[in-house]
């Protein structure tokens, strides 16, 4: 089968599109024929090293978490699901034609594989960090970097709870934020002063790591109401940092029911081949994304 790997850390031109034995589930697992798979910020700060004292990984290896497929294969004590059927979810080396799952769950109907395999890591850590900021029902959050995956995913989830949303993002992303109900904020001098007349900030989110973390904590009076999982000098001003992840099976199973509600919905920027991921991985680390991005086999 043909996989993205990788033999040393780097840019993105390390990564090789290989030919590599197919894999096979282990018990608990599924394999899929993969038809989409994430992109994720993740899966390049692997590629460059950056994470290999938090996940520490051998060379040569490939990359992906995010997939959407086939289910072809069962591990041994799989049940609930059969061959033949839709599923998307999260594993490893997802950027590649066949991918085990371990954790995964039924597309619901009318959703494409490309669109499926933007939500699985997004959408789970949209939850942990809404629960770890501890925002509520008739408060107000203001997430940094809102157009991306994970953005898009919490303002529709908090907005679903009855939390008002502010979003931040570039000129050409205002009308975006608006459709998923968000107070739109354009980044820039002076952007902390056109959040303040929107009223009370009681929690913040920055999914971008864009250096603002001293001015959220200003925006919400307290470190402890402000969570990143993007700048990891967090700890220095006192803010949580998030990467740890939560119940996989649970993320996905509340992603297809919010789907199904029609309460969400995260749009698809631009799907590449396998041949061009490293194409992909420099549209991702430019930033400035509206939703997601995905290889397909």
């Amino acid at each position: 089968m043909r996989k993205v790997t990788f033999a040393e850390f780097g840019g993105p031109e390390v990564l090789r599109l290989d030919t590599a034995e197919q894999p096979h589930p282990g018990p608990g697992q599924v394999r899929i024929a993969v038809r989409a798979a994430g992109v994720n910020p993740f899966d390049w700060r692997i590629r460059t090293g950056t994470l290999q004292d938090a996940h520490p990984i051998e060379l040569p290896a490939g990359l992906g978490l995010d997939a959407a497929g086939v289910v072809d294969e069962l591990g041994e004590g799989v049940e609930g699901v059969e061959v033949g059927e839709h599923v998307f979810g999260v594993g490893s080396s997802a950027y590649a034609e066949f991918a085990v799952l371990s954790a995964w769950t039924r597309m619901p109907a009318g959703l494409t594989f490309e669109e499926a395999a933007g939500y699985p890591s997004v959408v789970e850590t949209a939850l942990r960090i809404l629960r770890e900021v501890g925002v509520r029902p008739g408060q107000t959050l203001l997430v940094s970097g809102a157009s991306g995956g994970v953005g898009s995913a919490v303002l529709q989830i908090a907005r679903d709870r009855g939390i008002t949303v502010i979003g931040t993002a570039g000129p050409a992303n205002q009308d975006y934020l608006r459709g998923l109900g968000a107070q739109a904020v354009t980044y820039g001098e002076g952007w902390v002063e056109r959040v303040r007349r929107l009223g009370r900030v009681d929690a913040a989110l920055d999914v971008a790591g864009s250096g603002v973390l001293r001015e959220l904590i200003e925006l919400t009076g307290d470190p402890d109401k402000v969570v990143s999982i993007a700048d990891f000098g967090a700890a220095e001003h006192g803010v949580r940092f998030s990467g740890e992840a939560g119940s996989l099976p649970d993320a996905l199973a509340l992603a297809a029911d919010l789907i199904t509600r029609g309460r969400l919905h995260i749009p698809v920027e631009k799907s590449y081949p396998l041949a061009e991921a490293a194409a992909a991985h420099l549209d991702s680390q430019a930033g400035h994304t509206r939703g997601r991005r995905v290889l397909v086999p």
